[in-house]
């Protein structure tokens, strides 16, 4: 299962109609274009996703879209996440995952635990998962970061806890973990500008936002890092990056989203509170684009 989740992971957009519903034709089209540009793995009902606005009845469709629009082609994470550590327990006892690989779940939010309150958090939803678990920490969003210490303490106590996606920013943290990491355990990229030198440190691959729209580009950089081929490697992460850095200069997914509507993938529509990025960025989109 791990080896389905190595490499380039795709923190899926969810697409909206006027009307404000979930667009679930784009939402195929997209996850067809996406496998076949080569990407390892697709990430549902994420920070990426607008998760917070969604119902739970919109997740479980979203994820049945994804799940049977991939047809078993590549492997499939769904994001179960919160503050409340005994609602995750319900949801994992309750939720359908036919057709998913494993689970991803951010840090508790709002209410910052301390670090002992983390690993017990974790360590739960371990005992209770029915699929491997994935740790995902970006302190900027759920103000907790997962100190390496943690992670490393949960990788080595709950074998089916096999990786983190590490978007905490923090070099010397995420190069720790790499270093004192269990046999097995998997670090995982989850900040696009820093993909390639944590690759170049030994991270596994990427949960990519830029994927969405690059999926090709992404996926082949990842390849060549993999393969030590670092010069290839470093041309695409360069040819990459004046996109990547507007994609998050107005927020995430407000900066992929119009990326891929002026690429013609998807409409521009987001749920409040998430809006529209400026006129201004669009047209830095769009001069990026023409280039």
């Amino acid at each position: 299962m791990i080896n389905r989740l190595k490499g380039t992971g795709v923190a899926l957009v969810t697409p909206f109609l006027p009307d404000g519903k979930v667009d679930f034709d784009s939402l195929q089209n997209l996850v067809e274009d996406l496998i076949n540009q080569g990407v390892d793995y697709l990430v549902t009902v994420c920070t990426t996703s607008e998760v917070p606005t969604l119902s739970e009845e919109e997740k479980d469709e979203i994820v049945r879209c994804v799940v049977s629009k991939n047809a078993g082609r590549v492997g499939v994470v769904r994001g179960v996440g919160g503050p409340d550590t005994m609602g995750l327990v319900h949801q994992l006892h309750t939720c359908d995952f036919t057709g998913v690989d494993a689970i991803l779940s951010v840090t508790p939010f709002y209410n910052k635990p301390s670090q002992n309150g983390v690993y017990q958090h974790y360590k739960t939803l371990a005992q209770n998962t029915p699929l491997p678990l994935i740790l995902y920490n970006v302190p900027g969003r759920t103000g907790c970061n997962i100190e390496a210490d943690t992670t490393l303490r949960l990788a080595a106590d709950c074998p089916n806890i096999v990786a983190v996606k590490e978007a905490s920013g923090f070099m010397n943290q995420i190069m720790r973990i790499i270093a004192h990491k269990p046999e097995g355990f998997s670090v995982i990229s989850g900040d696009d500008a820093i993909t390639l030198p944590l690759l170049a440190a030994g991270a596994d691959g990427v949960i990519s936002v830029v994927a969405n729209a690059f999926p090709k580009e992404v996926s082949t950089m990842v390849r060549f890092a993999r393969a030590n081929d670092f010069y290839s490697a470093q041309k695409l992460h360069l040819r990459l990056l004046d996109f990547t850095q507007a994609c998050f200069r107005e927020g995430n997914p407000g900066g992929i989203k119009a990326l891929l509507s002026l690429q013609g993938k998807i409409q521009n529509i987001l749920r409040l509170p998430q809006v529209p990025v400026s006129d201004k960025l669009i047209d830095q989109f769009r001069e990026l684009l023409s280039v």
